[in-house]
């Protein structure tokens, strides 16, 4: 684990090199944008088809999307119950609620579990994202944001994601997985080309994602329950679910590791759209991920 978390750090902090040096005058946000969008509508829907397409589907699917439902309620209550503790606006709160709850199973999940127990795991990555993360992100997660920050009717996202490329590509692969559907060679070995390049894309663009400026020393006291609960105390409640589980230990593992990821970027969005603290959201994804460098190797010991 810690030599596949090396690998990720140095593409991480290559975007956070870009983010900084700015070649051939290159900002990061545009050039973050380019690449999410070229991830989104073409590399990461190839992803899915590859994976999905011959993925073990049944039972366990369910239940991977049990544990990331769990995962995100566990979560909420959580940081709902110690943000008492604090004098916060509603923004804040907001931003809290989404910076805990909802993890990067994808963008950095993805590629540690691939990394960490080889191919067969990105399914548990794509599985826990497309049957639990990403329904709940469009739909709780867009209800968290609407309620604690500004709606102006302008941005009715609830259940976009029934409407978008990795959802598509993950109903055509299942339709042809289920039906025992062979994959014809030549498509074989251009979807795992393709698919290969989604994984350092996607931390690359973390990287680009990560600003420094955002960290604030009047924060640092939201930091600690939201690496408290996200990194540390979540897992370990969901561990206790996993006996009772049919799906193998090797699969286990991988799903805690994956829901043991630090907070999701895609909130900043949420932020920005709905008025909420995306100074704050922003900085708990960079301490989040910094914390996790240490916590991910714990669990894959631990596991």
């Amino acid at each position: 684990m810690t030599v596949t978390l090396v690998q990720m750090i140095i593409i991480i902090f290559s975007g956070v090199g870009w983010r900084i040096i700015k070649p051939a005058g290159l900002t990061a946000d545009p050039t973050r944008l380019v690449l999410t969008s070229v991830v989104y509508y073409l590399l990461l829907p190839t992803l899915i088809l590859d994976v999905l397409w011959s993925a073990k589907l049944g039972v366990q699917s369910l239940e991977f999307s049990f544990l990331g439902i769990v995962t995100i309620m566990l979560g909420l209550l959580l940081i709902g119950s110690s943000l008492s503790l604090f004098k916060l606006k509603r923004p804040q709160i907001g931003a809290l609620l989404l910076v805990t709850a909802f993890p990067n199973v994808t963008a950095l999940g993805l590629p540690v579990l691939e990394q960490a127990f080889g191919q067969w795991a990105r399914s548990v990555a794509i599985q826990i994202d497309l049957f639990a993360f990403s329904p709940l992100v469009y739909t709780v997660g867009i209800m968290i944001a609407r309620h604690y920050g500004e709606d102006k009717g302008r941005h009715r996202a609830m259940l976009a994601f029934l409407n978008t490329p990795p959802f598509w590509a993950a109903i055509i692969a299942v339709i042809l997985n289920i039906n025992h559907v062979a994959t014809p060679e030549w498509l074989d070995g251009t979807l795992k080309k393709m698919s290969a390049a989604a994984v350092p894309l996607m931390l690359f663009s973390l990287g680009l994602a990560l600003s420094w400026s955002s960290i604030k020393m009047q924060n640092i006291p939201y930091m600690v329950p939201v690496i408290a609960i996200k990194l540390l105390l979540t897992p370990f409640l969901v561990m206790k679910i996993l006996p009772f589980l049919t799906m193998s230990d090797e699969y286990k593992a991988a799903a805690i590791i994956d829901l043991a990821m630090p907070s999701m970027v895609l909130g900043i969005v949420f932020c920005d759209r709905y008025k909420l603290d995306s100074g704050l959201y922003a900085m708990a994804v960079i301490v989040t991920t910094l914390f996790s460098m240490i916590t991910l190797p714990f669990w894959f010991s631990t596991l």
